[in-house]
């Protein structure tokens, strides 16, 4: 597992995501908050993707430990987190509204899209300057496959294109959000638990 299951059951709500880069980026939001989300029983778990989250409604939801739930998916995901929901017993039918209701969060496409709309391009850009990573940026740009796209599409494939870079990068953008800018689902899913 990659998660500490032992923590995590005794922990009073989980936030169910999919990978790595939505745990750093909702931890991030945590921290400029001033939540310490362990002291106040709250674990985020990352599923190692959403085609896995019965599993973890089946351990954490009310035929398991029965512990508050939230979670965070994509929107190619929103399938498949209301089903996975509908077999937990949380409900049949369930629109997004019902899913937020229960807790569970959307993102428009998915957790980078949001935060780079939010930043706007050119702070994203900053970002990754004081990272020293623009020289490859511009290098990526000039690709052919990159010719024609947006900034903000150029922007949101460059973070997928080196391991670990999704995760760096969605702490580093969390860190240079205005808090009163956040996007819509990270901010729900945290009030929620």
């Amino acid at each position: 597992m990659n998660f500490d299951q032992a923590t995590a059951a005794g922990s009073r709500a989980v936030i169910l995501v999919e990978g790595m880069s939505d745990l750093a980026a909702l931890e991030a939001l945590a921290e400029r908050r001033g939540r310490a989300l362990d002291t106040q029983g709250i674990s985020i778990v990352q599923m190692g993707g959403a085609t896995n989250i019965d599993r973890f409604l089946g351990l954490f939801g009310p035929r398991g430990l029965n512990v508050g739930l939230a979670g965070l998916c994509d929107a190619a995901e929103e399938g498949c987190f209301r089903r996975a929901l509908g077999r937990a017993g949380l409900g049949s039918r369930l629109s997004r509204a019902d899913m937020e209701a229960l807790g569970f969060y959307v993102c428009a496409a998915d957790l980078e899209d949001e935060l780079i709309r939010a930043l706007g391009a050119a702070s994203v850009e900053q970002v990754i300057q004081d990272q020293g990573e623009i020289r490859s940026f511009r290098i990526f740009q000039r690709q052919p496959a990159q010719q024609g796209q947006s900034p903000e599409s150029q922007l949101h494939r460059f973070m997928g294109t080196r391991s670990g870079r999704k995760s760096q990068y969605a702490r580093l953008l969390v860190g240079a959000l205005d808090l009163t800018r956040v996007p819509r689902p990270l901010d729900r899913v945290l009030a929620h638990v």
